[in-house]
């Protein structure tokens, strides 16, 4: 059985740069101003106060994305050039580093909570487990397995449209407790009807607690 979406010549479909182009016009100049290949004293502040950064890698595979979190700071700015974070603990599908040693290319998005604007970084990755590197990002006794250093191709910052379409950081916007499926809720969906999706989401805070790092 073939998967494949149909790909009929279409005039509703944009298949190619020169439709594209046609059909948004030419971006304003600042938009293409704004990047950098390498990291400004403002795109630095703006790094190192971000609690939150989205990982998206490739691989044989297919693509990536993945969250990864910790106190403002835990991405280090080495130099103008290159950034470096910490592999925290997860789920050990190690997605996210299969794709980097296949293929190095990554996108990094940094966000502030209460900030509109993005951070955006295209580079490239490689990860290290020197001992005295891992200490140093260590939280309490715990080590993260490696460090991903990551060298800028291109950084520039995204404005406050999609944030604020979305109401990110608005309170009033927040969901609800049943308008969004529990962890336990959407496991039970993989794994039928005899899973405790109620037992599963009650442990899960302890459970965080003694595995977050």
């Amino acid at each position: 059985m073939n998967d494949t979406p149909d790909r009929q010549d279409s005039p509703d479909r944009l298949d190619s740069i020169e439709a594209l182009e046609a059909h948004y016009g030419l971006p304003v100049q600042g938009a293409l101003d704004k990047e950098l290949g390498h990291i400004s004293d403002p795109y630095r502040q703006f790094i190192e106060r971000s609690p939150f950064v989205i990982l998206a890698t490739c691989g044989p595979e297919g693509l990536d994305c993945s969250p990864r979190g910790d106190p403002p700071g835990f991405v280090r700015v080495i130099d103008k050039r290159r950034v470096q974070l910490p592999d925290r603990r997860g789920n050990n599908r190690i997605d996210s580093l299969r794709n980097i040693v296949r293929d190095p290319r990554v996108s990094l998005l940094f966000m502030i909570p209460g900030v509109g604007e993005t951070l955006r970084i295209n580079g490239h990755a490689e990860l290290l487990t020197d001992h005295d590197l891992l200490r140093s990002f260590a939280m309490g006794d715990k080590v993260p397995k490696c460090v991903v250093s990551v060298t800028v191709d291109r950084i520039y910052y995204q404005c406050q449209k999609a944030l604020h379409r979305s109401r990110l950081w608005d309170p009033e916007g927040f969901a609800q407790k049943g308008e969004a499926p529990t962890a336990g809720e959407m496991l039970k969906s993989v794994f039928g009807s005899d899973f405790d999706a109620e037992s599963y989401d009650a442990n899960y805070p302890e459970h965080r607690a003694k595995t977050i790092y």
